[in-house]
């Protein structure tokens, strides 16, 4: 039985294995395919609001360049990782309709 690596911390090791194809490299996922859901939350921010989209199924350089241009058309501030997008502010009808624009199916909620 073959063992299965699940973590590692040496950069060669890692490097060694997605060059074998043992470590599958994310690519982003056609945007028609993802279903995005954007929430206001307001729990544990001291009151103020935060709109957040998630369910993003894209690379770490493609999810801040769109969290970049979300926070440029909503001339707010934000921060983007783990597959979601923080947006500082209550906006959640101008980022539903900038994520539809953009081809990606969304969820309000």
């Amino acid at each position: 039985m073959k063992s299965r690596l699940v973590w590692t911390s040496d950069p060669e090791a890692a490097k060694r294995l997605r060059e074998e194809g043992a470590i599958d490299a994310q690519a982003d996922h056609d945007p028609s395919k993802q279903t995005i859901r954007v929430v206001i939350d307001r729990k544990r921010r001291a009151g103020k609001s935060v709109t957040i989209a998630s369910g993003f199924q894209l690379t770490a350089a493609s999810l801040s360049d769109l969290a970049a241009s979300l926070k440029k058309r909503c001339g707010a501030g934000g921060t983007a990782g783990d597959g979601e997008i923080e947006i500082q502010g209550d906006h959640l009808a101008r980022v539903a309709a900038e994520l539809e624009r953009l081809g990606y199916r969304v969820r309000k909620g």
